[in-house]
């Protein structure tokens, strides 16, 4: 079972939601354990914590991950920090973002493995080809 990061832009309103617990719920069932800050640490924007405590526990998060999954359908400045500081560390970076959606070359440069999927159990192809 490998620990994985889901890098992945939230929106406050809760728009994407369902699509977050969806891709926790497809890692969960390959046997993998995710985790996704919004989802995990912060229950859906109930909890609130200052920007440099959010900072030191998302980085705790990313280091004990085996994989940092970025989901990059939509962009976000976050995502580009929790990606950039996975790389620093020399933690595995697998990104996908739906077909028809741009991957940065920048983000392509420092992940181990990108893809554009039609349907999202296509990650769990992405995920696997990283952690071998």
């Amino acid at each position: 079972m490998a620990a994985i990061f889901l890098s992945i832009k939230y929106h406050a309103d809760g728009r994407n939601q369902a699509q977050i617990e969806r891709l926790c719920g497809l890692l969960e069932s390959a046997g993998h354990a995710p985790y996704c800050v919004v989802r995990d640490l912060e229950n859906w924007g109930r909890v609130q914590f200052e920007p440099g405590e959010l900072m030191r526990r998302t980085f705790a998060a990313i280091e004990a991950s085996d994989l940092i999954l970025v989901e990059l359908s939509e962009k976000g400045v976050g995502l580009g920090i929790e990606a950039g500081y996975a790389h620093a560390r020399g933690i595995p970076l697998a990104v996908a973002a739906r077909a028809g959606s741009d991957i940065s070359s920048t983000l392509q440069g420092i992940a181990m493995a990108a893809c554009l999927y039609v349907r999202e159990e296509e990650i769990l192809g992405l995920a696997a080809a990283v952690l071998g």
